[in-house]
């Protein structure tokens, strides 16, 4: 009669330190200043995170944060995956927030003109190219929803003395390819992100005029109105 294999144990569990520890309460309060906890929630993650024993125990509180995706990462690959049942933020066994909300160029491009005047232009998933023109104008440019790992957004303007206000969630890469004539544009250093969430390049042609990028607060901030 052939053997039976025997049962393969349980990974032991990995437990944390004050160093893991500190990491993931850094990656709340990253979270809290972009917006996306309320204090109710930042609170139960806080002591969650200082009285957790274990590494997973850790993971179910930074998984829906883009602000931990390489953390979340790290922690994961010593425990080799997953989280424990019993905790009671658990979620998706991975960082879902930070996956396209649909495929790149599904869209059709994007066309806005603004002469004088300006409006609220929310790019939708999938779009990959933005084209826009102004005139003594602008618009609030948010980009939460179409960004994502591996997205590469363009957007190419031609503006005179214009210029647009541009919404990115974080760990997006801005890349300036722009032509400029008594004019610039300017990246807030909260928006230079790594390009773990995808790439906007901006294919601008300015006279007398330029765009700010700006760190969304909240994933879609417009919502939520808190915008930097």
């Amino acid at each position: 009669m052939a053997k039976e294999d025997p049962p393969h144990s349980p990974a032991p569990r990995i437990r944390a330190s004050d160093k893991d520890r500190d990491a993931v309460l850094g990656v709340i309060t990253d979270a809290v200043s972009n917006g996306r906890l309320d204090p109710e929630e930042t609170a139960e993650r806080q002591d969650e995170a200082i009285s957790a024993k274990y590494l997973d125990e850790l993971l179910p509180l930074i998984v829906d944060l883009p602000e931990g995706h390489e953390l979340y990462r790290t922690l994961q690959r010593q425990t080799g995956g997953g989280t424990t049942a019993g905790t009671s933020l658990a979620r998706s066994a991975g960082p879902a927030s930070l996956a396209p909300m649909a495929e790149p160029g599904s869209a059709k491009p994007m066309n806005s003109v603004a002469i004088m005047s300006g409006r609220e232009l929310d790019v939708p998933a999938g779009t990959a190219e933005v084209t826009t023109y102004s005139l003594m104008g602008g618009d609030n440019i948010d980009l939460c929803d179409v960004m994502g790992p591996g997205v590469t957004v363009s957007l190419t303007s031609y503006s005179m003395m214009a210029g647009h206000d541009i919404y990115v969630p974080p760990g997006v890469r801005v890349r300036d390819d722009t032509i400029n004539i008594m004019a610039g544009n300017e990246i807030r250093g909260s928006a230079k992100g790594d390009g773990s969430n995808g790439t906007l390049v901006l294919k601008c042609v300015s006279f007398m005029a330029g765009h700010d990028v700006h760190l969304a607060k909240g994933y879609r901030a417009k919502d939520q109105g808190q915008l930097e």
